[in-house]
């Protein structure tokens, strides 16, 4: 088996068993044609069968000796990872040459955590006599609120709002469904930004009709977007934020 065919099998399963994300599927691939491309250089140049882990660390070396930093060198080898145990499940190999293998050491960060005085401050900043400063303030309410990641913030759907009855539906990491309560407030706030600025809105684009929230062109606003308008308000209530919100 050479590598377009193994790589093409392990698109298949990727999609159709593991059902991930089209951006997943991206990045495991983008990690397997990576080494697929440096054996390609090496003399013996093996196939994806007769890999070893001489030959994987070969790979990490080289990796690294082109300047990738710890935590990409470890994303591409759970790629690779994955490669090996697609083969495994398919009996195409009897054992697997990542087992052992290590890769760079991950220093943990700890989060910034602001505090209740923090929040506050922060949420009060939000200027409510602009139209996109009652659209930051739901989303910021609802971010606090629910414990949500910013994508799931971002991604979050009219059709998953159940305010009346005080929670939200929210599709998280591997297409995971988890339902979570949404106190008083945030849905307040919530419902100021759907029925005095989100609904009137006109230029709503075909695709985010179904997205809560959205930018001034019409369509799902971005994560990027949200961290930028919480620096903002932490700058304005003097706050210092180190670290990005969680993604």
């Amino acid at each position: 088996m050479n590598w377009s065919v193994a790589i093409n099998g392990f698109k298949n399963y990727l999609v159709l068993e593991r059902s991930l994300s089209t951006h997943s599927i991206d990045a495991y691939l983008r990690d397997v044609k990576s080494l697929a491309h440096f054996v390609r250089t090496q003399e013996n140049t093996p196939q994806p069968l007769e890999i070893d882990r001489r030959d994987l660390e070969g790979f990490i070396r080289h990796i690294n000796q082109l300047g990738l930093g710890a935590r990409s060198q470890a994303r591409m080898l759970s790629g690779i990872k994955a490669f090996y145990k697609y083969l495994l499940v398919e009996d195409l190999l009897e054992v697997d040459p990542t087992e052992l293998l290590e890769g760079p050491r991950l220093q943990r960060k700890i989060p910034e955590v602001l505090s209740y005085p923090e929040m506050q401050d922060l949420l009060e900043a939000i200027d409510l006599s602009e139209a996109q400063g009652t659209r930051n303030r739901a989303m910021l309410e609802t971010l606090y609120a629910c414990g949500l990641r910013v994508s799931e913030l971002t991604g979050l759907k009219l059709s998953n709002l159940f305010l009346d009855l005080g929670f939200i539906r929210v599709i998280g990491k591997n297409d995971k469904e988890r339902l979570i309560p949404i106190g008083a407030t945030a849905v307040k706030h919530l419902r100021l930004y759907l029925e005095g600025v989100r609904r009137p809105m006109t230029n709503i684009h075909p695709e985010h009709g179904n997205v809560v929230f959205l930018n001034r062109r019409g369509k799902q606003i971005s994560r990027v977007m949200v961290f930028m308008i919480v620096k903002e308000m932490a700058k304005r209530a003097g706050i210092e934020i180190k670290q990005s919100p969680n993604p």
